[in-house]
Formats: structure tokens, C-alpha cells, sequence
């Protein structure tokens, strides 16, 4: 199993339109609108990393309003 944390930005004012998108995605474990250099952070299970950017390249930022993202794929 892969879990990762994906960093997301919004357009201004998207954020919580887009929470509750992201947090229906099948991968996603949990997501939180938070203050800071991003806007949303959500966690996502997988069983390949494959799966994981799968998530972020094809949903996440399918969506209107996600600017950037980032990835970082826990280690342990």
C-alpha cells in the first residue's frame, strides 16, 4: 500500500467547492482546507504509486479551479 499527501492550490474562493469534490475521489482517505502555501491537503491510499499519480494527473487536477499541485509520497 502507497499513501501519499497531495498539496493543492485553488483559484481564490474555490476552496470549499472543491474540498468536497476531491474528498469523494475513491482514493482519498481524508482531505482539509488549511492556511498556508496551499489550500487543500489530501491524503490518498493506494496500491501503486502509479494509482497515486493516477489520482493527482487525471482527477485533482482535472478540476476547475486547481491550480498546482505537489506530491510527496510517504516513507515509512
Amino acid at each position: 500500500m502507497v499513501h501519499a499527501y497531495i498539496m493543492v492550490k485553488t483559484a481564490a474562493g474555490k476552496s470549499e467547492g472543491l474540498l468536497s469534490r476531491i474528498r469523494d475521489f475513491e482514493r482519498v482517505s481524508a482531505a482539509h482546507i488549511v492556511a498556508g502555501n496551499y489550500d487543500i491537503i489530501a491524503e490518498v491510499d493506494a496500491e501503486e504509486v502509479y494509482n497515486i499519480l493516477e489520482t493527482v494527473s487525471s482527477d485533482m487536477q482535472g478540476l476547475d479551479g486547481v491550480t498546482e499541485t505537489k506530491t510527496y509520497i510517504a516513507m515509512d
